[in-house]
C-alpha cells in the first residue's frame, strides 16, 4: 500500500524522479529537477523547437473540426497524424466518451481528419492517466506523419556530478532509456558539455557517430544536436529530452518527440513560456498549493501529512500505513518557509473532508522550527481546528518551538519520533 501511493505521488510531478535517476546513477550523474512542473502542450513544445531551428514534423493545431480539416488540407501530405492534445500519456489507445477509440490516428484522407476531430474536440478522453471521467479535449494537433526507418534517444540534461549539463544518448531509442542502461549500459553514452564553449563541434560529430547516424546524416543529426543545445540554454531547460530522434527513408533526422523540463527559478525571464503553462488538467488544490510554493498531491486516507522534503514526506506516508491508518495527502512544504505558508498549508488540510486528523513532521534542517510552530498556532485559532492534530519537530530552534506550542494552551498532542506521532495519529481517529 505504502508503495502504491509513493509511485502515485511521484507519478504526478514529485521531485523523486526514480527512474531517470536511476538511469543517471548508471552514468555516475546526478540529475537536477524544477521546483514544479511546467505544463506544456506537445505542440507547444514542438513550437518552442522549432523557432529555434529544430526539425520537427510540419504541423498545425486546431480548435474546431472545421480547422482541422483545413489544416490538413495545407498540409498536402501523403498521410496525416490527428492527435488529441492532453497532458496525460496514453493518448493512443485512450477512449472518447463520444464512442471514438484512440487519441492518435493515422489517415491519407483530409475530410477523415475533420470527422474524427468532431468525434474529438469537446469530449473527454479516458485514458490510464486520466481522471475517471477522463480530460475534455479542446485542441487537436494536425501533423505531417513520417516514416522512421531508426529511432535514437537523445537528451541533455543539468547534472550535479558535471556541475552543468550533459548530454546522453542511445542508438537504441523509441523505447525506455532505463530499460537499455539495465540491458545494455555499453549502448549509453555521455558528453559533459562546457558552459562556456557550449556543445563543440567534434563533440556534437561523435554523439551523432554514436547514435549510429552515418555518412551525410551524421553532419544532420551533429547539426540538430548544436540546435537543441541552442534551445535547452534560451529557455533555461533543466531537461530537453528526445525520443525518438529518428531517422526517415528519404534522408532526414527529425525530432518526433520531446519532452522539455523548465527551471521554474527563470520565470522572471521565461515569461512567454511560462505564459504557455496548461493548468486545466491540474487539480484545484495542486494549483492553490503551488501558489504558495507547496507541493500538494492528494491521496484517498484520512490522515493529513504536513512535511518538510519529499522523502520524509514519503517516510510519513508508509509509517503511516504501517501502523494501520491511510495518508490523506502528500504535502511538501519545502526549505525557505513562511509562517504564512504554514497557515495556508493547513487551510488545504483542513479544507478536505476527508481528513480526520492531522500529522505534521517537520525537520529543522534550513527550516526554523520556531516559525513552524508560529504558524501552527495561528493556523489553529483563525481556522478553529476542529480534528486532533500530532506534531513532530526537530532540529533548528526546536526547544523554542516546543514552548510556543505547549504555551498556546491549544489541544496539540506532541511526538518523540515519527513512529510515535504516527502512532498518535492511527489512534485519534480510531477513538
Amino acid at each position: 500500500m505504502a508503495t502504491t501511493m509513493a509511485s502515485q505521488a511521484a507519478a504526478r510531478g514529485l521531485r523523486t524522479a526514480t527512474s531517470k535517476r536511476a538511469l543517471l546513477d548508471k552514468l555516475k550523474c546526478s540529475w537536477l529537477s524544477p521546483r514544479r512542473w511546467l505544463n506544456l502542450q506537445e505542440y507547444q513544445s514542438k513550437k518552442l523547437m522549432q523557432e529555434s531551428g529544430v526539425a520537427v514534423q510540419r504541423f498545425y493545431v486546431a480548435d474546431t473540426a472545421s480547422e482541422a480539416l483545413e489544416a490538413a488540407k495545407k498540409l498536402n501530405a501523403k498521410e496525416i497524424v490527428l492527435k488529441a492534445q492532453i497532458l496525460a500519456g496514453g493518448r493512443g489507445k485512450g477512449v472518447f466518451n463520444s464512442g471514438l477509440k484512440g487519441g492518435v490516428h493515422l489517415t491519407k484522407d483530409p475530410v477523415v481528419v475533420g470527422e474524427l476531430a468532431s468525434k474529438m474536440l469537446g469530449f473527454n478522453l479516458i485514458t490510464k492517466q486520466t481522471p475517471k471521467d477522463g480530460v475534455k479535449v479542446k485542441t487537436v494537433m494536425v501533423a505531417e506523419a513520417l516514416d522512421i526507418s531508426r529511432e535514437t534517444y537523445f537528451a541533455i540534461l543539468m547534472d550535479r556530478v558535471s556541475n552543468g549539463p550533459v548530454m546522453v544518448g542511445s542508438p537504441q531509442g523509441g523505447m525506455d532509456i532505463e530499460e537499455v542502461a539495465a540491458s545494455t549500459p555499453e549502448l549509453i553514452f555521455k558528453e559533459a558539455i562546457d558552459i562556456f564553449e557550449g556543445v563543440r563541434d567534434d563533440q556534437a560529430l561523435r554523439m551523432a557517430a554514436n547514435l549510429g547516424f552515418k555518412g551525410p546524416l551524421q553532419r544532420q543529426a551533429a547539426d540538430q544536436i548544436k540546435r537543441l543545445y541552442d534551445l535547452f540554454l534560451k529557455v533555461d531547460a533543466t531537461q530537453v529530452e528526445v525520443n525518438p530522434l529518428g531517422e526517415t527513408p528519404e534522408g532526414q533526422v527529425v525530432c518526433f518527440d520531446a519532452k522539455i523540463n523548465f527551471d521554474d527559478n527563470a520565470e522572471f525571464r521565461q515569461k512567454a513560456v511560462f505564459a504557455m503553462d496548461d493548468m486545466t488538467e491540474s487539480d484545484p488544490t495542486e494549483m492553490e498549493a503551488a501558489k504558495w510554493d507547496l507541493k500538494y498531491i492528494g491521496l484517498d486516507g484520512n490522515i493529513a501529512c504536513f512535511v518538510n522534503g519529499a522523502g520524509l514526506a514519503m517516510a510519513t506516508c508508509d509509517i503511516i500505513d504501517l501502523h494501520g491508518g491511510k495518508p490523506a495527502n502528500f504535502l511538501d512544504l519545502g526549505g525557505g518557509v513562511k509562517e504564512r505558508q504554514v497557515y495556508e498549508a493547513f487551510k488545504l488540510l483542513t479544507a478536505d473532508p476527508k481528513v480526520e486528523a492531522i500529522l505534521v513532521n517537520i525537520f529543522g534542517g534550513i527550516v526554523n522550527c520556531a516559525i513552524i510552530a508560529n504558524g501552527i498556532t495561528k493556523a489553529c485559532r483563525e481556522l478553529e481546528l476542529k480534528v486532533p492534530l500530532v506534531v513532530r519537530l526537530e532540529g533548528t530552534n526546536v526547544h523554542e518551538a516546543k514552548r510556543i506550542l505547549t504555551e498556546s494552551g491549544l489541544p496539540i498532542t506532541a511526538a518523540d519520533n515519527l513512529d510515535d506521532a504516527a502512532k498518535k495519529a492511527v489512534a485519534a481517529i480510531r477513538k
